[in-house]
């Protein structure tokens, strides 16, 4: 190996370790072990590749917040209609700080530039995500 390719190789190790924090940071830890837990030999390529390729780079980069990178994912994943993965980046916009009210208004928004059918399934995920999120900060709360 020559030094470009030993320079490139660490820098792929540093993109993929912080690509890991982030994802940990969003998403919560027990999220992505398990995400990590459930890969098999055939899958787990894809879970390096987006830990280096998706929260390596621009979930890292500076511009833009926490929070508004968390609300324009969850408009985007209402747009295509992916629940799975936006039930997920939904507890992560809570865990950057978004509140329910403008999760709500996100998805409200949607509703006029990506249609009701979509919407209503957001808002089913999301109601889901966020009742979820409230008992959770209840059972949390000293008292």
């Amino acid at each position: 190996m020559d030094q470009q390719e030993g320079q490139q190789e660490g820098q792929r190790d540093q993109q993929y370790e912080g690509g890991l924090q982030k994802r940990r940071q969003v998403m919560g830890a027990e999220y992505v072990e398990r995400a990590f837990a459930n890969a098999d030999e055939f899958s787990m390529p894809l879970q390096e590749f987006i830990t280096r390729n998706a929260w390596g780079t621009v979930w890292c980069r500076e511009g833009l917040d926490m929070k508004t990178r968390s609300l324009i994912t969850v408009s985007m994943l209402t747009a295509l209609g992916r629940s799975h993965e936006l039930k997920g980046h939904l507890r992560g916009a809570l865990n950057n700080g978004a509140t329910p009210e403008e999760l709500r208004e996100v998805l409200l928004h949607a509703a006029v530039y990506c249609g009701a059918p979509l919407a209503v399934d957001a808002f089913r995920t999301a109601q889901e995500v966020v009742a979820e999120w409230r008992a959770t900060r209840t059972q949390q709360a000293p008292g």
